[in-house]
């Protein structure tokens, strides 16, 4: 996905190469751009597919709640000033005329745990056959400055943690 970032991302290829499994990662990362890195390698069952064999995922959306953005993490976490005027507040993005309440947050996310059909929380043009989706927890946590929306699942619709994330900035 576009403006994604991943951690311990699994992928899987088949190769009939001769570099050995113990000098894959090195061999490709060799080819791959900085910001994408291969961090171990190793042989599976044949049949195994990295998105099909998963049985969950995480995905954490990261608020900048500290009264500056950051300049490195721009990309990376949307930012939501903690302390401005409530002037500045209805001229964000999001209709919001007070601090965020994580508390609140933490609450509302509750009710997103268990399987529910999460029609409303996909972007326009899915393509999935079914938006049924099992959310086993979410977290909403403060952490130094940041806001962070965690959420772990057997699977997700385009966009989802997003519009999750910006339904709890709602709240």
């Amino acid at each position: 996905d576009a403006a994604v970032h991943a951690f311990g991302q699994d992928a899987n290829f088949k190769t009939n190469s001769s570099i050995p499994i113990n000098k894959m990662a090195t061999a490709i990362n060799s080819q791959l751009k900085y910001s994408i890195r291969i961090k171990n390698a190793e042989e599976v069952d044949i049949g195994f597919h990295s998105r099909y064999n998963c049985k969950e995922k995480t995905y954490a959306y990261v608020i900048n709640n500290e009264e500056q953005a950051s300049a490195i993490f721009r990309n990376m976490e949307y930012h939501f000033p903690k302390k401005l005027d409530s002037a500045i507040y209805r001229n964000l993005e999001y209709n919001i005329k007070m601090p965020l309440d994580v508390n609140k947050m933490q609450e509302a996310a509750n009710y997103f745990v268990g399987e529910h059909d999460f029609a409303g929380f996909k972007a326009s043009g899915t393509s999935s056959k079914s938006s049924v989706r099992t959310i086993y927890n979410a977290e909403v946590v403060e952490n130094n400055g940041r806001i962070i929306i965690k959420l772990t699942g057997n699977g997700f619709l385009y966009n989802m943690v997003r519009i999750i994330s910006g339904t709890l900035l709602e709240v």
